[in-house]
């Protein structure tokens, strides 16, 4: 078997802290998701992800793992277990063990091999529970803000009959929480891989990650908008009707605001406790003066305002 280098699948170097670790997989399951990426090897490269962080998100896998990579094997290498190493056992097979993880994954952190048979012969009589599965899932805005109910397929790897591995089609129906955010997971109790010998299933855990949306950007709980007025309501003020989640508000523009000016409308991001807040930052956007009239009346303000934006500043400064 291979030995597997985790700190590389994951791109971190080992005196990584847990919250990078944790962003690295993030940031890398997105690209790699089978439902959402174009990568050829999307499938793969996202299993080892996934096995790479259940080993580096455990303390005790981790300390395990780290005391056998200090051997200074290197990715890719042909390994075995040191001598004396008990904490697992090799699983027989094409390099995939009975969780879906590689067989060097279950020579160091231990499991049952296809069909439940223990390495010195004879059967397993223990229950032992199912491993956890994490996926991800993509959900729109409007669903955050609301919660509903997220249809989603996936497959799920599962012994069949003859005790080899398979890929069955699943699909849930997720409960989504209303005010949910980037990167909070979801657990569905018992939709992790079966248990052996009638032990428990596990669990599935899903991290959320929120569609990009053409008006809105998302930080936590808070929204933003860029909301385009005229020069005209910049300088004398206005009440506009502004987007937000809920509906549509109304909202007080003060007079001689600039673009990039930022009201805060309290309460309106994503539900929580505390709610979020929606931040509005106004863009000035001036109208080309298309006819004689409009550049007319551009040449009578010019002349009517002694004012120049760029008093103070020296030129070629």
């Amino acid at each position: 078997m291979e030995f597997k280098d985790y700190y590389k699948t994951l791109g971190v170097t080992p005196e990584a802290g847990a919250d990078e670790i944790k962003r690295a997989y993030r940031k890398l399951a997105r690209k790699y998701h089978p439902d959402v990426s174009k990568e050829p090897d999307a499938e793969t490269r996202f299993k080892e992800l996934g096995e790479a962080y259940e080993v580096l998100k455990d303390a005790d896998k981790r300390a395990q793992y780290d005391q056998v990579r200090k051997g200074g094997w290197r990715q890719g290498e042909e390994f075995r277990p040191p001598p004396g190493w008990t904490q697992g056992w090799q699983s027989a097979g094409d390099g995939q063990g009975f969780s879906g993880f590689s067989d060097f994954f279950e020579s160091l952190f231990g499991g049952l091999g296809r069909g439940g048979a223990r390495p010195g012969g004879g059967r397993a009589t223990m229950r032992a529970r199912g491993r956890d599965i994490h996926a991800g899932v993509q959900i729109d805005l409007s669903t955050a803000y609301a919660g509903g109910v997220q249809r989603l397929s996936l497959n799920r790897v599962e012994p069949g009959p003859d005790g080899q591995l398979q890929s069955v089609p699943k699909t849930l129906n997720v409960r989504i929480p209303a005010g949910v955010t980037d990167g909070r997971q979801i657990r569905l109790s018992g939709q992790g891989e079966p248990g052996l010998v009638g032990g428990p299933a596990g669990d599935l855990y899903l991290e959320v990650s929120l569609k990009p949306h053409p008006l809105y950007e998302i930080q936590g709980r808070d929204v933003h908008l860029s909301l385009p007025i005229t020069p005209w309501e910049a300088a004398l003020g206005a009440r506009l009707a502004v987007p937000t989640l809920g509906g549509k508000v109304e909202m007080n523009i003060p007079a001689g605001v600039s673009s990039g000016k930022r009201l805060r409308l309290k309460g309106r991001g994503l539900p929580g406790q505390p709610a979020g807040d929606q931040y509005v930052i106004l863009k000035v956007v001036v109208p080309e003066a298309k006819t004689e009239k409009a550049k007319s009346l551009y040449q009578a303000l010019q002349a009517e305002q002694d004012f120049d934006p760029r008093v103070g500043m020296e030129v070629g400064s």
